[in-house]
């Protein structure tokens, strides 16, 4: 407990200065979601306890012994022909009464031409980022599970290249009697190991979510909110036309900041909103609205869907297949398609080849 205490306090004390919005970070790419399940519910999550190993890449503590032997892929059909890939295997020890998880992450951005300030062409250069992240998470008394993620990023872009070593701690408490959820993460907690420009500190996305769930018994739906950068209040974009200029004698002029608050607008750039819709036992539709991508990146003229992502589920006996769709502006969305394999279910996989039940109800999940 005391080491876990001591790497909260070194993330917080390197990121309290970090700004959320503009070009102030580094390794952006690792505020991607990297599941279609996630990117269908607004691309952030914290204590959602669907049936899929892949958001154990959101929250270390949504990893759970159910996920023994299960394999998650996903295929992310990004903007401008940029293709990212991850992948996540899922174990539980016994012995350790410890589920374990590896994961990876892979981001093509595609091979570029390097030309000098003339135009003459030098060769080519590629950009490529990834992530490798080791994860283990635990039961504590009967409702409570912890987690933690240990990771190691990379980033080449051109000739220029960075690394960092991070980590992410996270708890979830489920209430199965009231279908209650709520989980809490901090994420991308840690530092860079070598920076793009030496000499040049740079700072990470780091991100504090807490999330609440609530499922109902008698309805087919639950509702999803997930509040983020809580590490601070004002994550709102420094537009400059909230700033007026007034002419004064002799071509002179003064600025001054507009007297609105844009309070609401501050409240909401936090906030993730998201419904989960049963359509029988095995199908799931999800929406979600995303607010800070909406603010930042719809046009004042025309918003369209910015903001807004959907996605569906299917739960096979030993597949489950997600796909999502999300918009940032109006160029259109982004798809992305998943593929989770029980192998446990599909070739005898764990110890001794006994086949772990997978149709456990859901009130023994978290146990």
């Amino acid at each position: 407990m005391r080491s876990i205490l001591l790497l909260l306090s070194f993330g917080f004390s390197i990121q309290s200065m970090a700004q959320v919005t503009g070009a102030n970070q580094v390794m952006t790419f690792l505020q991607l979601s990297q599941s279609p399940r996630v990117a269908a519910i607004g691309g952030l999550t914290a204590a959602n306890p669907s049936r899929d190993v892949m958001l154990s890449f959101s929250n270390p503590a949504l990893l759970r012994p159910e996920f023994h032997g299960q394999l998650g892929t996903s295929y992310n059909f990004f903007y401008a022909d940029t293709r990212i890939s991850n992948v996540l295997f899922a174990q539980h020890s016994k012995s350790l009464n410890t589920t374990f998880g590896a994961g990876l992450q892979y981001i093509n951005y595609g091979t570029f031409k390097q030309t000098d300030e003339f135009g003459n062409e030098n060769g080519n250069v590629i950009a490529r980022e990834y992530l490798i992240s080791l994860n283990a998470s635990r039961r504590y008394l009967e409702n409570w599970r912890y987690g933690a993620s240990l990771k190691y990023a990379r980033s080449v872009l051109g000739g220029r290249k960075a690394a960092a070593i991070l980590a992410d701690i996270g708890v979830m408490f489920a209430d199965t009697n009231h279908q209650w959820y709520v989980g809490a993460v901090i994420k991308n907690a840690g530092l860079m190991v070598q920076n793009y420009e030496k000499g040049n500190s740079s700072s990470l996305p780091m991100d504090l979510q807490i999330g609440i769930v609530k499922k109902f018994k008698k309805a087919p739906f639950s509702i999803n909110v997930l509040g983020h950068h809580l590490y601070t209040w004002d994550i709102r974009y420094n537009n400059p036309a909230d700033v007026v200029t007034n002419e004064l004698l002799f071509n002179d002029s003064t600025t001054k900041t507009k007297d609105k608050t844009y309070f609401a607008d501050k409240l909401f750039r936090h906030l993730v909103f998201a419904i989960d819709l049963q359509l029988g036992k095995r199908f799931e539709a999800s929406v979600g609205y995303n607010h800070l991508r909406r603010g930042e990146l719809a046009y004042a003229e025309k918003k369209g869907l910015a903001g807004f992502s959907m996605g569906l589920g299917i739960y096979l006996n030993k597949f489950i297949v997600h796909y999502a769709q999300s918009y940032y502006h109006i160029a259109g969305a982004y798809h992305e398609l998943g593929l989770n394999i029980k192998l446990n279910q599909l070739v005898g996989f764990g110890k001794g080849n006994d086949k772990i039940n997978w149709a456990e109800k859901f009130n023994q999940e978290y146990k």
